[in-house]
């Protein structure tokens, strides 16, 4: 194909471009040549279609928050037929030649039948373990009705995986299972892992402002959601204030979800308010300035069938911005984070609490930390070799000579000001990356 291939790109569990995921692989399409076309729900105030950054996007409001088993399959259908018709849209501008949809839930593969009719290509973005998310929430089944559930989940996951022409994983571990459970061929699946682009995840100078008072700042990343433990953020920081009687730590929880409204409830249950602070929905310049100013970043998921098997995104932001990690040990945690983080056995919440006491006071230790963190993220976890994969996928089913996710090579890395004003850390500078892993300042 010489002409500029078309891709749509289905996303249904977060807007774009907050899905970070989804937008790296917008960008590195677009890049490459492909011209690029996204459905997903609206977020707060979005219109019902953009064009940025070269990227088309069409966006439905959400549905209600679902509840019980109908509610869910309400907003799988609704959300489905919703996508649907924007696609028929999307086919009135112009013809796509493929379409990835990126679970959960896993539900795309029968429009991806329809279009096939059409010779458009289907890929499969593998996200989430939908049967291991119901596992990690409900437990074994026991009753009819939580196995038909578990048993439905397993049906939609073998159909996406049979429907799918080719299917990135985000870790080795998801691979084995669209190898396994799913019967894919081995060369039909390529890992593309989400890692952080350090080009752009970079620390700056650390806000003051944001620490409140305190002499730490430490910080929660992600969604906030029943699986997540977040909850245990807020054990740790009662023991941290009121049991170890550390008042000069204060604790930032980014994100949003289903939780985040009980959370906020428990902290203040807690008395805690003075010292945890809850922004809801971040954006880049946000979490940039946050993990910039933190002293640690925390990686609270509890062990579950899903959670173990899972990448955590946060863990690897975290390194991105030289922000040393205390996480619970997860097997695809321990690939993320390698020698570069503190782990805990899992569920161990006062151990969880003493080892992060340890590390904000061990100065040494946390540049040690922060520095091969940043460091591991450049060399083995970065974005551009996985960005490198992710087009290669899409070159190799449409015969497209692209030319490739970087056609401009890498940036430098010194120092500067980035789009926000922030003055940047010369990261390429060995010594200037330890100091700055401690102070948290460009000094």
């Amino acid at each position: 194909m010489t002409s500029s291939p078309h891709v749509l790109i289905i996303v249904q569990n977060l807007p774009v471009p907050l899905d970070r995921r989804v937008w790296l692989e917008c960008r590195a399409l677009t890049n490459a040549g492909y011209e690029v076309s996204v459905i997903c729900p609206k977020g707060p105030g979005d219109p019902a279609y953009q064009l940025l950054d070269g990227v088309h996007i069409y966006k439905y409001a959400p549905p209600p928050q679902a509840e019980g088993a109908l509610g869910y399959a309400w907003e799988f259908l609704y959300c489905w037929v919703r996508t649907a018709l924007l696609s028929v849209k999307v086919r009135a501008r112009r013809r796509f030649d493929v379409m990835q949809a990126c679970n959960p839930p896993d539900t795309y593969w029968a429009l991806a039948l329809l279009w096939r009719l059409g010779g458009v290509k289907f890929v499969f973005d593998h996200h989430d373990l939908n049967p291991e998310v119901f596992l990690s929430r409900f437990g074994e089944p026991k009753g009819v009705a939580g196995k038909v559930q578990y048993r439905i989940l397993k049906w939609l996951e073998r159909r996406t995986f049979r429907t799918a022409d080719r299917v990135t994983s985000t870790n080795t571990s998801y691979q084995k299972i669209a190898w396994t459970r799913g019967d894919v061929p081995p060369e039909h699946t390529t890992v593309v892992r989400s890692g952080p682009d350090t080009t752009v995840m970079r620390p700056v100078e650390g806000v003051d402002e944001l620490r409140r008072g305190g002499k730490h700042l430490v910080a929660y990343l992600g969604i906030m959601g029943p699986q997540d433990g977040v909850d245990g953020v807020l054990e740790v920081a009662r023991r941290v204030v009121f049991g170890h009687g550390r008042t000069d730590v204060r604790f930032a929880l980014l994100g949003f979800g289903d939780c985040l409204e009980d959370l906020k409830k428990q902290a203040t249950a807690w008395k805690l308010d003075p010292y945890v602070e809850f922004t809801g929905r971040v954006g880049p310049e946000q979490i940039t300035r946050y993990l910039s100013t933190s002293s640690v970043g925390l990686g609270p998921d509890p062990l579950s069938p899903l959670n173990d098997v899972s990448t955590m995104n946060k863990t690897m932001e975290y390194m991105a911005y030289a922000l040393p990690v205390v996480t619970y040990r997860l097997q695809e945690t321990v690939v993320s984070a390698g020698e570069c983080a503190v782990f805990v056995e899992p569920g161990d919440v006062e151990a969880f609490t003493t080892s992060l006491l340890d590390l904000l006071d061990d100065a040494e230790r946390r540049a040690r930390l922060g520095f091969e963190g940043r460091r591991r993220c450049e060399a083995e976890l970065d974005w551009r070799p996985q960005a490198e994969n992710y087009v290669a996928v899409f070159d190799g089913l449409t015969g497209f000579a692209s030319r490739g996710p970087f056609p401009d090579g890498r940036p430098a890395l010194g120092a500067g000001t980035d789009q926000w004003g922030n003055k940047m850390i010369d990261v390429s500078d060995d010594a200037v990356l330890r100091a700055f892993a401690v102070t948290r300042t460009g000094e």
